[in-house]
């Protein structure tokens, strides 16, 4: 038996579909309706970090768990991994963040993802640790205003990042989840190439077929922007993670999904070829 939290998440939703019919799978939300369609070979189930009955339920009989954790504060991390010891479970592969390689990187996110690696590895339990780059989808952030104002607004507009389709991550994820050899591995997960806010702002344009106007936001307007979002620590940390991808820390290209998979990485063009409605401007 599998087990997936994080089902309803970015990496989740693609990585379900990506799960062979024949694999026992169960997936854990607090919401299992929010799953919508998620397989006939997929069983839902109800299940909290913070509930250890729900953990309990969700855990038995699972073999090998996939590990989503979102929060920068409490133990999400810690209470699932012990509930995994108490049920028996093999091998926990872990979501984490390529920003833990990084020794500059001491921001309270990559901190927290760093702790959690640790945890994870002390626990007794097999691990795999999955450390992607930004995704590809953050830029779903840029579709209110590309298809109002046909502009995108971004902190430091020339600095690269090599992001990764989340799709790729989930496959990756998929056979990591199946297959043997992969005990005590991590792999770092980038896109095929390196790109900034201004030349994907220039690809999407070019596929949408209507010019886009790129506005550099300030790190003031930067952190008014995201305090409308965020609480004041995660907003502090991106900013920070922001400054390190100016200094060059998030271009480094990798081929470890060609390792992993058979083939090369998929572009940010594809990606956004095939999200492009969600960017399509409205007149």
């Amino acid at each position: 038996m599998i087990l997936v939290t994080g089902g309803t998440g970015t990496v989740g939703r693609e990585l379900l579909r990506r799960l062979p019919p024949g694999r026992a799978v169960r997936v854990m939300a607090r919401h299992p309706a929010r799953l919508g369609t998620a397989g006939a070979h997929v069983h839902k189930v109800a299940g909290d970090y913070r509930d250890p009955r729900s953990l309990a339920r969700a855990l038995e009989g699972v073999r090998t768990a996939f590990l989503v954790t979102a929060g920068v504060g409490g133990d999400d991390d810690a209470r699932f991994l012990r509930a995994a010891q108490t049920a028996e479970v093999q091998r926990v592969v872990k979501l984490s963040a390529a920003a833990v390689l990084d020794e500059r990187a001491e921001d309270l996110i990559t901190r927290r993802q760093r702790a959690n690696e640790d945890l994870l590895r002390a626990s007794g339990l097999q691990w795999t640790l999955l450390r992607p780059r930004a995704f590809a989808s953050n830029t779903l952030s840029w579709a209110p205003s590309v298809r109002a104002e046909r502009t995108v607004r971004a902190l430091y507009g020339t600095s690269g990042n090599a992001c990764i389709d989340p799709r790729d991550v989930a496959e990756v994820a998929a056979r990591v989840l199946t297959e043997e050899g992969h005990a005590g591995c991590a792999y770092t997960l980038t896109g095929p190439q390196t790109l900034t806010a201004a030349g994907q702002t220039e690809q999407l344009a070019g596929l949408l077929g209507v010019p886009l106007r790129f506005e550099e936001l300030t790190p003031h307007q930067a952190r008014t922007a995201l305090a409308a979002r965020y609480p004041a620590p995660v907003v502090q940390a991106l900013l920070e993670s922001a400054e390190r991808q100016r200094a060059g820390a998030k271009a480094g290209v990798e081929d470890t999904v060609t390792q992993l998979t058979g083939r090369p990485a998929g572009t940010f063009r594809t990606w956004a070829r095939d999200h492009l409605t969600a960017f399509t401007p409205e007149d």
